[in-house]
């Protein structure tokens, strides 16, 4: 997994704030573009599966809820096209993940990240679990998209639009696969 340096030193102060019997789990830090655009399409497949009676601009709107159209425009960038982007859970030491009341990269509302809070008597261990994810997360500079409990951003545009600031520490990091290997990283 790739990360941009400041993002992983953000992430071991979360470390520092979890009680010592929790660890965390990532699942996603930096894609390249094509493994963004097969995931957009593969989301944009199921969500078509899944809602027959949508329209093309419905079925492309639940889409963007759970994950970024594919682009490096600077205006418009993909989240994990910036090595910005994290996705991650609270787990045990053994590595077993805390209850959160959804998969990640579940398609649903309850991914939302405030849904616990709105309906605390269906899970509350999800619901503490989540505040404990988004206290430790944003104490140390992250910002979270609201639509996905795992998803949190540092540096890049997403991350500036939320937390107000006039520019993003960072651009799109374009990369060259050569046999399923990373042979060059170019960063904008």
């Amino acid at each position: 997994m790739y990360l941009r340096k400041g993002v992983y030193e953000k992430l071991q102060k979360v470390l520092q704030l979890l009680p010592r019997e929790y660890s965390l789990i990532l699942y996603d830090g930096f894609r390249p573009f094509q493994v963004q655009q097969n995931l957009f399409n593969l989301f944009l497949t199921e969500m078509k599966r899944n809602n027959p009676t949508f329209s093309e601009k419905e079925i492309l709107d639940e889409t963007l809820k759970y994950v970024a159209y594919p682009s490096f425009m600077p205006d418009r960038i993909s989240p994990h096209l910036t090595g910005g982007a994290i996705d991650l859970t609270i787990g045990t030491l053994n590595g077993e993940p805390l209850d959160f009341g959804t998969s990640f990269d579940e398609l649903s509302e309850k991914s939302v990240t405030r849904y616990f809070e709105h309906h605390p008597d269906e899970n509350i261990d999800a619901l503490n679990n989540r505040r404990m994810l988004y206290n430790c997360m944003t104490a140390v500079g992250f910002a979270n998209y609201s639509g996905e409990w795992w998803h949190y951003d540092y540096g890049n545009i997403q991350w500036a639009r939320r937390m107000g600031e006039k520019e993003a520490r960072y651009g799109a990091v374009e990369v060259t696969i050569e046999n399923n290997q990373v042979k060059e990283f170019r960063f904008q």
